[in-house]
């Protein structure tokens, strides 16, 4: 009865309930909308379910009629509010099907009704099901990049952190060397301490910028990611009434590559703090101490301690350090701050009585996240034997008649040899011959108990410039 019902209240043009009906003369009735639309395309005033030609282009509108269609539309929708799920708008059946030709959720009714004559259907939950999990596919990408976005924020953020320990760091120690001058070098502070400022501003709003874009771009994904999963639990007509849009939705998400650390991004400790001594004797004219060569804090390895002077190493517990690019991973090795790409350099290791260490020079593109293969020229001693090594294949035992007190490296970048003496003795070693072709930096890694620590050169008129190519480490107790 109310199927009967509701197809009596239905407009045989547009399939739906009347809005605004018309009874022409020959007794049917139309939505006047409609009726307009169909003569229009026709050019002639008949009736469109018999034919008949009127006369009256202005039908009567039925009042009963509209009554009787407003009466049913609002106890179709009472029912529809009342259900726990959706129904059909057109017959407040249960939509179990999908129609593939309109796209749209259908009921049992609807597949039997004028509107939907040849079209094919599908069960919606099997319909819902198969989109779902193309979605569920669209999103794993945008999943997984959320996931790379926030573990690289959390290293930006320690960097950020870093920065700013570095910085108070070296400020602190600027500020306790330049206690021990005259109060007229304080111009000198200023301006070391200013350009370290410039610097610390610098990197510290490269990283803001960084952290900044990220926090928006996770953002935007969360949101995305969010309003997705929504749609991704929601019921199934609801669900497919939304799907085009949540597909498009996720692919319009541009998936930026990986950000990743730049290089340098660290304060450059070794450029405010190296050899800070003797230049501001050079400025003053005065005996200073000396480093010739400024160890790499943001090269060493998180097993390895740097005084604070960088100028003696060693081991310690693992410390938190930002995984910048620069540093060393795979052994306990740290770098001088500065590389030779030409002319001749030599500098005295003191190794002591350490029972392991590396001496050498590494190149500028070693692997130091993973195993090195390539790029590393050393010496080295452990379990009492001495071999030299130049490349993972290449490798020679040294024999030593007394045990090694210290160890004079000498590099010639011109003429590709790398040599390793006893200065206490002057007795040459072995020589590995080598044909450089990028810049190579000191290189030296501690594997035992005791640590390594640079002897400062006094600096004298007549011993100017004759210790700049000399590194001289002594082992002491720090």
């Amino acid at each position: 009865m109310a199927s009967q019902t509701e197809e009596d209240l239905t407009c045989p043009i547009c399939h739906d309930i009347f809005k605004e009906p018309v009874v022409l003369s020959c007794s049917h009735s139309f939505c006047r909308s409609c009726l307009k639309n169909w003569w229009e395309e026709k050019k002639t005033p008949e009736c469109p379910d018999c034919k008949e030609t009127l006369l009256i282009v202005e039908p009567p509108v039925s009042l009963t009629l509209k009554n009787l269609c407003e009466t049913f539309v609002l106890e179709r929708k009472k029912k529809l509010s009342t259900e726990s799920e959706p129904l059909c708008n057109l017959h407040a059946e249960k939509l179990k099907l999908f129609c593939l030709d309109h796209h749209q959720p259908a009921c049992l009714v609807c597949r039997d009704s004028k509107l939907h004559i040849n079209h094919r259907f599908r069960p919606i939950h099997e319909f819902a099901h198969e989109h779902k999990g193309k979605l569920q596919k669209l999103l794993e990408p945008v999943q997984e990049k959320l996931k790379i976005f926030r573990e690289v924020k959390g290293n930006f953020d320690e960097t950020a952190e870093h920065i700013k320990v570095q910085a108070e760091h070296t400020e602190r120690k600027i500020k306790e060397q330049f206690k021990k001058l005259h109060q007229f070098l304080q111009e000198e502070e200023e301006a070391r301490i200013k350009a370290l400022r410039e610097e610390e501003e610098q990197k510290s709003q490269i990283m803001k910028v960084n952290i900044d874009a990220l926090s928006i771009e996770i953002i935007a994904l969360s949101d995305t990611i969010r309003v997705t999963e929504k749609e991704l639990k929601a019921e199934d007509v609801s669900f497919l009434l939304n799907y085009k849009a949540a597909v498009e939705r996720v692919q319009q998400r541009p998936l930026m590559d990986d950000p990743q650390l730049d290089s340098g991004a660290l304060i450059d400790v070794a450029k405010h703090l190296g050899n800070l001594s003797y230049n501001i004797w050079d400025k003053m004219k005065e005996k200073v101490s000396y480093s010739p060569v400024i160890l790499d804090p943001n090269t060493a390895h998180p097993d390895l301690i740097l005084c604070e002077d960088l100028t003696s190493v060693r081991l310690h517990s693992k410390i938190k350090l930002p995984e910048n690019p620069e540093r060393m991973m795979f052994f306990p090795s740290v770098l001088g701050s500065e590389g030779f790409d030409s002319g001749s350099h030599s500098w005295d290791v003191e190794v002591g009585n350490n029972t392991h260490w590396r001496v050498g020079v590494a190149a500028e593109s070693i692997d130091r996240k993973g195993l090195p293969q390539s790029g590393f020229l050393r010496l080295l001693f452990f379990q009492n034997e001495y071999t030299t090594r130049s490349s993972p294949d290449r490798a020679a035992v040294v024999t030593m008649k007394t045990k090694l007190k210290k160890v004079r490296v000498h590099l010639d970048w011109d003429r590709g040899t790398l040599s390793f003496s006893d200065p206490d003795t002057n007795t040459h070693i072995h020589t590995i011959t080598h044909t450089f072709t990028e810049k190579m930096f000191p290189y030296f890694s501690n594997g035992g108990s005791l640590p390594l620590k640079t002897q400062p050169v006094k600096e004298t008129p007549e011993r100017k410039g004759d210790w700049k190519s000399r590194w001289l480490f002594n082992e002491s107790v720090i």
